[in-house]
């Protein structure tokens, strides 16, 4: 399986629940969303950390992406979500393709503040298009606790989804 990953604590909860599984997934990093810089490079190093710490591979595609998002979510900022998850859960099932892998899958499904049906419909119709199979559990259930390990790993902990405008919502739209 390659297993998308956002963010070290999303990675977290879902690798303990594929563990539970038994399957034991090769990492992808593409997050063309998350900014500013320093909150990208941040999340990318928790991820590396905590898949050192697995002994998980990590294939990283290193695209930062301000000025493609920005431009891709203008006009709809307060339906950009949906964009967004295309976006990386595509990169991921054309990844998984080339990459001669089973199944692909993203840790967005981890978290209860994600659009959980939106992002299963997408990887369903992306799974057809690649015929790479798109594995869907539902681990929210163990998100708290997750986050709570990741934390006592020293993890970095970030404190909203990953674009400026989710940054926006988390703190000036209360």
């Amino acid at each position: 399986m390659l297993l998308h990953a956002c963010c070290g604590p999303c990675a977290y909860v879902y690798v303990c629940g594929l563990d539970r599984e038994g399957i034991t997934p090769d990492m992808f990093w593409y997050n063309h969303n998350i900014h500013p810089y320093k909150e990208y490079e941040a999340r990318k190093n928790a991820l590396a950390t905590f898949c050192d710490a697995k002994g998980l591979a990590l294939i990283v595609d290193d695209c930062y992406g301000l000025r493609d998002f920005v431009k891709d979510s203008v006009g709809k900022l307060d339906n950009r979500c949906g964009g967004c998850y295309q976006k990386r859960l595509e990169a991921t099932a054309k990844k998984a393709a080339e990459g001669g892998y089973g199944s692909f899958s993203t840790t967005l499904l981890a978290s209860p503040y994600q659009q959980f049906d939106t992002i299963v419909s997408l990887g369903l119709v992306l799974a057809k298009k690649y015929n790479v199979e798109f594995v869907v559990y539902d681990f929210r259930a163990d998100f708290r606790e997750g986050k709570n390990h990741a934390r006592q790993m020293g993890l970095y902990m970030q404190k909203y989804c990953g674009c400026i405008f989710s940054e926006e919502e988390r703190y000036v739209r209360k």
